[in-house]
C-alpha cells in the first residue's frame, strides 16, 4: 500500500511539473470552455486549479510516507527495495489510469495534449504508458524464489 500510494503522489508530481508546468501543454480546467488560458481570469482559474491538483498528490505521497514509516516501525518488516519500487511504478501508472479516464474521457477538463490535431492520440497513448507502468510494476514487485520476502514493505 505505501508503494502505490508514493507511486499515486509522484505520478501526479511528474504530471504537474512536467505536463502542465515545464512543457504546458495543459492545465486542470483548459478544456472547459470557461477557463480559457488565453486570459488572466482563465489562466488564475487554472493555476488554482493546478495548485489543488498538487496539494492532493503531495497530500498522497505524505500518507504513503506515514504508512511506510508505520510499517517499518511497528511491523519490523524487512525493507524489500524492489518490491517497494515495483509498487512504485505501478502506483504511478494507477494515477494515469485513473487522471487520464476520469480527466480525459469522462470529465474533459483536459488532454494531454491541448489543441494538437491529434488530442485523442495523446490521451490514449498517456492510458497506454499508464498500463505499461502498472504492468512492469507488479512484475518487479513479485518475490523472486527464496529471495523474495514473504511480507515486505512494498506489498500493498
Amino acid at each position: 500500500m505505501p508503494g502505490i500510494l508514493l507511486g499515486m503522489g509522484f505520478g501526479g508530481f511528474i504530471d504537474g511539473i512536467v505536463l502542465h508546468q515545464l512543457l504546458q501543454w495543459h492545465h486542470m480546467l483548459s478544456s472547459t470552455g470557461d477557463n480559457p488560458t488565453t486570459t488572466v481570469g482563465g489562466l488564475e482559474a487554472n493555476t488554482l486549479a493546478d495548485g489543488l491538483f498538487h496539494a492532493a498528490t503531495w497530500l498522497l505521497s505524505v500518507i504513503g510516507l506515514v504508512v511506510l514509516w508505520r510499517i517499518m516501525r511497528c511491523h519490523e518488516v524487512t525493507a524489500n527495495g524492489r518490491s517497494l519500487f515495483g509498487w512504485i511504478v505501478a502506483g504511478w501508472g494507477i494515477f494515469n489510469a485513473v487522471e487520464g479516464l476520469v480527466n480525459h474521457h469522462i470529465l474533459q477538463i483536459h488532454h494531454v495534449r491541448e489543441a494538437a490535431a491529434n488530442e485523442a492520440l495523446w490521451d490514449l497513448s498517456f492510458l497506454v504508458f499508464g498500463g505499461v507502468l502498472i504492468v512492469s510494476g507488479v512484475a518487479l514487485a513479485r518475490p523472486r524464489g527464496a529471495a523474495g520476502c514473504a511480507v515486505a514493505v512494498g506489498d500493498p
